[in-house]
């Protein structure tokens, strides 16, 4: 109340506070008032006059409203005007049965010209003129608007999984930003209050109908009633003034209350495009010539038979004929026009429009699996792509380019192709309803299908049919359908080409991610103590060597300390390497237990440390014989079940992991100094030993 009070005491205050909200609270009391307070004749003029000029604005707005959303308040104004017209009729039922044997301008005037002008002052009349209103307002319009309004709110929300499958297909392939997708969803779900609240709001009408006539009948009792007994008139008398001030309440309701219901079948019924329902109706009805030739032929045929009303039949036929002649000259006119457009257009220069720019990563299908991405064939390919991506961001750190998916008739029909900057990186092949049966190496038995290998790990494999999968499982195959295998092949090349991925855009936008939750950590980091290009190599080496780059804060604290006095981008990695130790054992050795792991005999380590020192790196043969002897351990870690890591010392880590990356991808070279002195390592291998027996570290 203080702030309230506070608020109120400015002087600009009530400049901050819109009228638009005053406007429901002042309906409200307005609508209790009138239920309750006795009202002057002129103020019931005041109040019927503004529910009809209300009654119409709101069939003008539904006419002219392109999309529902653009009229969302109607319910709410239902329901507000609904109860306007009934606290109208309670507040001039009181006038009626109080002044109503005074005359016939007792309850206003716009009372009197309802019930004397708009029906000849006969009351038999009116109550026909009454009822036939109530009757199509009640049983056509309100009943067929709020069974539209019911069928409309089931469908839309048997419809709305799709529609949310596809701003998340539109958002996977790079066709909307995140943004454009939040927009499309908050639309999605006011479209389903709207017709939820359009199927509640309909009842409001049919009851709004069934009480007018409930009102009419009280208020004709009522008024015989008191005329006789009250003020001893006549039964006549009585029935002809009390009914036609009756007729007139009632008109003056129902009209308004038509108006609206045919708002609300107006709202339900139309068809969202950018069209209203006027230039819907009009361009639609009235677009083809041949629909008004034959209309007019009609008509002049019924208005030559004798007896018929000739004039009127043969002057619709005369006006749809002219329609149809201006109809058909437009239309040629404009296929006239189509042409010196076309070689306008084909003349124009080229601009930077047309410069199609190279995606980041792209996705090329052929056309036998397009059903694959395809929302409405309940393509899954999509929404699996979408999680990787999820399920990417979450463990390395930063989240990968939008891929974008297109179909490639050059490509085989079930083959399909990943692109990184426009050039192919990986591809392999799919077949919907089939499944591929894969050999993890204990398999037993042959299957009966297409051999193949698992394109993301190359393993042994055979496309089999649906019918065969129970079988591949009971023989110890892996089973899994085309999308697992498309997602699972995606997955590999992502991390393997996470570095490649990592564009600057990517560090600028980590940065300002990083920024939002630690800004004291980030404040002047950059460029006050490396630049946005440093930053970005370093978390890019990282990132090749299969390090997650989530622990910022480590790496930015990293950089503050040592940035300063090391400039070599190599030397920075190694030191952020270290930092981050922990997580990087952890990362290949969960949890606390011993740590398998391959090394290096003292001899070649000496030896490669000289090659170090001479600047001229691994000798041929060297190399050569490096390689082969990491093969061996890699097929001895392999056997044990245990990572394939190697431990070297901290100089030469630099050396080898950019080595044996190029060969051998999966394996990872840890530095002696990244491991914690609590982890306990034995060694599986010692490559350049004859004895390659398990020793303690």
């Amino acid at each position: 109340m203080a702030n309230l009070a506070s608020l109120l005491r400015l002087p600009g205050s009530m400049k901050e506070i819109s009228w638009q909200l005053l406007a429901g609270p002042v309906l409200i009391v307005m609508i209790l008032s009138m239920m309750v307070l006795p009202l002057a004749p002129f103020i019931l003029d005041l109040l019927f006059t503004f529910n009809i000029s209300l009654s119409i604005m709101v069939l003008l707005v539904a006419m002219f409203t392109r999309r529902t959303l653009e009229f969302a308040a109607f319910p709410t104004i239902l329901l507000f005007s609904t109860l306007l017209r009934l606290s109208l009729n309670v507040a001039s039922t009181r006038v009626i049965l109080l002044d109503g044997h005074t005359g016939s301008a007792s309850a206003g005037r716009v009372i009197e010209a309802f019930g004397h002008f708009l029906v000849g002052g006969n009351f038999a009349i009116g109550i026909v003129v009454f009822i036939i209103l109530v009757v199509i307002n009640f049983m056509v319009i309100t009943k067929g608007a709020g069974r539209i309004a019911e069928v409309g709110a089931r469908f839309f929300l048997d419809g709305m999984p799709g529609k949310q499958m596809a701003i998340d297909a539109d958002l996977n392939a790079g066709l909307i930003g995140e943004e454009e997708a939040k927009k499309r969803r908050l639309e999605i779900t006011q479209e389903a209050d709207f017709y939820g609240s359009m199927d509640g709001a309909s009842k409001f009408v049919r009851g709004d109908a069934v009480a007018g006539l409930m009102i009419m009948i009280l208020n004709v009792i009522g008024g015989l009633l008191v005329g006789m007994l009250q003020h001893n008139m006549s039964a006549g008398f009585a029935a002809e003034s009390y009914t036609l001030l009756t007729i007139g309440d009632g008109l003056v309701a129902q009209i308004p209350a038509l108006i609206i219901s045919t708002a609300a079948g107006v709202i339900v019924t139309r068809v969202s495009t950018d069209q209203d329902v006027g230039q819907q109706m009009v361009s639609q009805l009235f677009a083809n010539p041949k629909v008004m030739l034959l209309s007019a032929g009609i008509l002049g045929l019924l208005g030559m038979v004798p007896n018929m009303p000739n004039f009127v039949f043969l002057l619709f036929t005369a006006i749809l004929l002219g329609l149809a002649w201006h109809v058909r000259g437009q239309q040629q006119s404009g296929q006239n026009v189509t042409v010196p457009a076309i070689l306008v257009r084909s003349t124009e220069e080229a601009s930077w429009a047309d410069v199609q720019l190279e995606d980041p990563l792209g996705m090329e299908v052929g056309y036998r699996l397009i059903p694959m991405v395809n929302i409405a064939q309940d393509g899954e390919l999509l929404g699996r792509i979408r999680n990787i991506r999820k399920k990417f961001a979450q463990e390395t750190g930063y989240l990968p380019p939008v891929i974008h998916i297109k179909d490639n008739l050059e490509l085989a029909p079930g083959h399909y192709r990943f692109l990184i900057k426009g050039v192919e990186i990986a591809g392999g092949e799919a077949f919907p309803g089939r499944w591929m049966a894969i050999n993890p190496g204990g398999a037993t038995g042959k299957l009966p299908g297409e051999l193949t290998q698992d394109p993301a790990f190359g393993l042994p494999a055979v496309w089999i049919e649906t019918a065969l999968r129970e079988q591949a499982q009971t023989q110890g195959y892996t089973v899994v359908d085309a999308s697992t295998v498309v997602v699972t092949h995606l997955n590999h090349l992502l991390n393997q080409f996470s570095g490649e991925l990592f564009g600057r855009q990517e560090a600028q936008q980590l940065m300002d991610r990083v920024s939002q939750e630690m800004p004291k950590l980030t404040e002047d980091f950059i460029p006050a103590v490396v630049t946005l290009t440093t930053l970005h190599n370093v978390l890019k080496n990282l990132l090749n060597e299969r390090v997650s780059i989530r622990d910022m804060r480590t790496i930015i604290e990293t950089l503050v300390e040592h940035a300063p006095t090391h400039t070599d981008l190599h030397e920075l990695t190694a030191l952020v390497r270290i930092a981050l130790g922990r997580s990087i054992v952890q990362q290949w050795f969960p949890g606390s237990s011993e740590m398998q792991i391959m090394g290096l005999d003292p001899a070649l380590e000496k030896l490669l440390l000289q090659a170090l020192q001479n600047a001229g790196g691994l000798e041929p043969g060297l190399a050569g014989k490096l390689l082969v002897q990491v093969q061996q351990a890699l097929q001895h870690q392999d056997m044990l079940g245990a990572p394939p890591v190697l431990l070297v010392n901290h100089t030469l880590r630099p050396l080898l992991a950019r080595f044996l990356r190029r060969s051998l991808p999966q394996m990872a070279v840890l530095s002696n100094l990244e491991i914690d002195d609590n982890r306990q390592v034995r060694m599986t291998f010692i490559i350049g030993s004859d004895k390659n027996n398990e020793n303690k570290y």
